[in-house]
């Protein structure tokens, strides 16, 4: 099937008599007629459900489905984007060991790589994403386990070269994990271009109407583990808290990954999505394919109002041919991007308080890749505690303004930012 197809039939398929939407499975244990028959569970030798903290049959529905939309062998949710992140990253990860990270990703999973998981005694190098292969070649070390990166940061709006980082990953014998979510797997599919391991927050594009938090981590099955028995041990050797079971000897490279994430993390750490929310994730993936092709109208429509706007004194989205980012976009990103875009004023501070104020349709959130339309000005929210001059160095000066373009009518959302910038004198 078509990708779009996937977005609406992928997953579940009813049999004779069966519910034609996906069953909400509310329920935290599963019944069994016994002992030996949930012992086989607890030994990973049989396939089944027990207790809804490690697998429930709605949520492996939807993972089934976010699956098949990147191309992956195995996929699980997480309660959030940032769980996904971290299990995905700790899963491969330990005391004593080192990530190679892009600089230009989500603030909350920078914080997350270079506070919490260096609390817990993993090091990390943060490198550009515009950097040469020699530049990031430099960044590893022998205890480098992985290499991570946003397809399309949040909210830099850089574009990575999935290519280069995959190449030097596999160059160092460690996978490289994308966060996907911004564009989607509608817009970009990563392991087409070597990622070996897709993140992302569901909560955005996915789910798309901001109901439900999520996340999702997708295997693409191809990363060779074994190679490097050494490097993982934890994939490569006997698990003794499930009576010796070694990953890749029991579920192969194609599962693996997945495997060891849900039954040993999901299982200590608990971050899990509820059935609830994964249902909802799956009416927001059946209309995913529309929206996108709507978010990115609305997007290049807006950053090319934007750009030739007299108060406007620069913009950042990759669809406008002036973009540094542009050429990597028509490789990575030839249906669009997404329908985030990222400004600036020329008044500053003040120029950006009075267009927020004064927007109508548009409402201030932090929240993005949502159906309405959200802006946000972090100089005066999420980062108002920082100066003009430590906003400069975050990459966020105090005239940047983030909008997320919904599927609203692009006409009126362009009468809506000009109305604001008109009320800017």
């Amino acid at each position: 099937m078509k990708i779009d197809s996937v977005c609406v039939q992928g997953g579940y398929r009813p049999g004779n008599g069966e519910p034609r939407q996906i069953p909400i499975v509310q329920s935290t244990t599963f019944k069994y007629d016994t002992s030996e028959d949930m012992g086989r569970l607890f030994d990973l030798e049989a396939s089944g459900y027990f207790y809804s903290r490690l697998q429930n049959p709605t949520n492996d529905y939807v993972a089934a489905k976010i699956a098949q939309l990147e191309g992956g062998t195995a996929a699980m949710l997480t309660g959030s984007g940032q769980a996904a992140n971290f299990y995905a990253l700790f899963n491969i990860c330990g005391c004593g060991d080192h990530i190679v990270s892009s600089a230009t990703i989500y603030g909350g999973t920078y914080n997350l790589i270079s506070v919490t998981m260096k609390r817990m005694g993993i090091d990390v190098t943060f490198v550009s994403p515009d950097a040469t292969e020699e530049e990031l070649n430099a960044a590893f070390r022998e205890n480098t386990k992985v290499m991570f990166g946003e397809t399309i940061a949040n909210p830099a709006l850089t574009v990575l070269d999935i290519e280069k980082f995959a190449r030097c990953a596999h160059a160092h014998g460690v996978p490289l994990i994308v966060d996907n979510t911004f564009a989607t797997p509608v817009n970009c599919r990563p392991f087409e271009w070597g990622a070996d391991i897709v993140t992302h927050s569901t909560t955005k594009y996915m789910d798309g109407h901001g109901a439900a938090l999520g996340g999702a981590i997708v295997d693409s099955g191809r990363f060779d583990w074994a190679a490097y028995p050494d490097r993982f041990p934890g994939l490569c050797t006997p698990d003794e808290s499930y009576h010796g079971v070694t990953y890749v000897e029991r579920f192969g490279k194609e599962g693996a990954f997945i495997t060891k994430c849900t039954v040993q993390l999901m299982r200590d750490l608990g971050s899990v999505q509820s059935p609830q929310s994964a249902f909802l994730l799956n009416l927001g993936l059946e209309s995913l394919h529309v929206r996108m092709q709507r978010h990115c109208e609305n997007g290049q429509a807006v950053a090319e109002f934007l750009s030739g706007h007299e108060k406007v004194a620069y913009v950042n989205y990759c669809g406008l041919p002036g973009d540094r980012y542009y050429d990597l976009a028509q490789k990575y990103l030839p249906k669009g991007s997404c329908g985030v875009v990222s400004f600036g004023l020329k008044g500053g501070r003040e120029a950006a308080g009075i267009f927020m104020k004064n927007l109508g349709l548009a409402a201030i959130e932090t929240h993005v890749a949502d159906a309405r339309t959200c802006c946000l000005n972090p100089a005066s929210s999420t980062h108002r505690q920082m100066t003009d001059e430590q906003l400069k160095e975050a990459g966020v000066p105090a005239e940047l303004i983030r909008i997320s373009c919904g599927i609203e009518d692009k006409e009126d959302l362009i009468a809506d930012i000009a109305q604001a910038l008109e009320k800017i004198s």
